[in-house]
């Protein structure tokens, strides 16, 4: 067999093997070490293994992501999006779909403490469902905007997906950014007003409209809405500024999410061992991924698969709408099955050689990536945001109630996805101001 059989070969066996639930990481690093040794020998596989992993995961740029994690988990195990999603609550509650509209609002302020879906995904499932459900509101529009408003921690910044094709692709973390902000929110006001409209349609998707709150109420509920603004200010704001970089802004904000935690009395040892518990756990798993990924593209760059591969995609056109429309349905269809930070590594050593032969913009390819990952998170039959809610909420919305909620939440996606490629300058715009 030539290396480019052997390389096509492995890649359908390494998606075989992620299909029937062998560990992403395991499964690209075992298919790389065997092929590697078929097109060479063992001592070369041996030698990849002993070189590689410390070289790339030493990054100082991959820093950035345990940092984040554990601020995103110190600020859901200290409570911190309660007071803002109690505010939001009784300021938006008098709109259509108030309450729906609230949970998109806190979904994307966590996100931009978070950098992570699940993570958003998991605690605002725990605190907004339950309170619509209690409002009479459909259980599928109820979990369906919980399950794509999570999405948010994959393109608000900070984000570990951004952090992770910044650092592959050779790209500013920091420009990566400020290109996925503008996008981030575009993506949730285009929520909102998806909400709005049907809510006016059919009212009964929303129950009983709430009580007015007073001006008492309105106070207190304001008493406890600073944590979280702040602590996304402090970061973004040293970011955007290049006063932090994204490594050092990461760890700024873990450390102001646990001062915030002790002064508002939530910073308990429970509190902190679970944090720093899930942190370590997410970050030992996304590392395990990058290295196998890491194996994966040594593997595929000696059997040249990925020159026959951007070669083929050129051979039909090499319009960057065509371009575009690949990618996006190799991301839709492998999305349904992957998880995002394994299908993001797996297909980058693929993509980032076509878009560097293409002279694609590396930055607004990144940000249409992740909508597509974004995308990925909530699509059937594997949308991994779905089954976080379903477990946060022990089974007491079903799977088919969830994934019936989701559709029109998709449309959106699309939406978003076709409003970017066609205004580049939406991405683009901020990173230009600060570079």
């Amino acid at each position: 067999m030539s290396n480019l059989d052997i390389g096509i070969i492995g890649t359908a066996v390494a998606l075989v093997l992620i299909a029937v639930r062998v560990p992403i990481g395991v499964a690209l690093g075992l298919v790389s070490i065997v092929g590697i040794s078929q097109m060479f020998n063992m001592n070369v596989a041996w030698g990849m293994i002993s070189a590689t992993p410390f070289d790339y995961v030493g990054q100082w740029e991959l820093s950035a992501a345990p940092m984040f994690l554990l601020m995103g988990f110190l600020c859901s195990s200290t409570d911190m999006t309660r007071g803002l999603f109690l505010s939001l609550r009784l300021y938006l509650a008098r709109l259509p779909g108030g309450l729906a509209i609230t949970s998109v609002g806190a979904c994307a302020f966590f996100a931009a403490a978070s950098g992570s879906s699940v993570a958003t995904a998991s605690a605002m499932s725990r605190m907004a469902v339950p309170e619509m459900l209690r409002q009479g509101y459909d259980r599928g529009l109820a979990t369906g905007t919980i399950a794509a408003s999570g999405t948010l921690g994959s393109l608000i910044p900070p984000s570990v997906l951004l952090i992770l094709y910044g650092v592959y692709a050779q790209v500013s973390v920091g420009q990566l950014f400020m290109a996925g902000f503008v996008p981030g929110i575009l993506s949730a006001l285009i929520y909102m007003a998806m909400i709005v409209v049907r809510v006016k349609l059919n009212p009964a998707l929303a129950g009983e409209a709430p009580l007015p709150p007073t001006e008492a109420e309105r106070r207190e509920a304001l008493r406890d809405v600073w944590p979280l603004p702040t602590l996304i200010l402090l970061v973004l704001g040293g970011i955007f500024s290049g006063v932090f970089s994204p490594t050092e802004a990461g760890a700024l904000g873990a450390f102001f999410a646990a001062i915030i935690g002790a002064v508002r009395g939530k910073l308990t040892r429970k509190a902190v061992i679970e944090a720093v518990t899930q942190a370590a756990v997410s970050t030992g798993s996304i590392f395990i991924i990058l290295i196998g990924s890491l194996f994966f593209t040594r593997f595929l760059a000696l059997s040249g698969l990925p020159a026959a591969f951007s070669n083929a995609i050129l051979s039909v056109s090499s319009e960057t709408w065509w371009i575009l429309f690949a990618v996006a349905v190799i991301y839709l269809v492998l999305g349904m099955l992957i998880d995002s930070i394994g299908l993001l590594l797996l297909t980058l050593p693929i993509l980032v050689p076509l878009v560097q032969t293409t002279g694609i913009d590396a930055i607004w390819f990144g940000i249409i990536i992740v909508k597509l990952l974004e995308i990925g998170l909530v699509t059937p039959p594997i949308g991994l945001n779905v089954y976080m809610i379903n477990g946060a909420l022990n089974n007491t919305v079903t799977l088919p109630e969830i994934f019936r909620g989701i559709w029109w939440f998709l449309l959106m996606d699309l939406a978003t996805l076709l409003i970017l490629i066609l205004f580049p300058a939406l991405t683009l715009w901020l990173p230009s101001l600060a570079y």
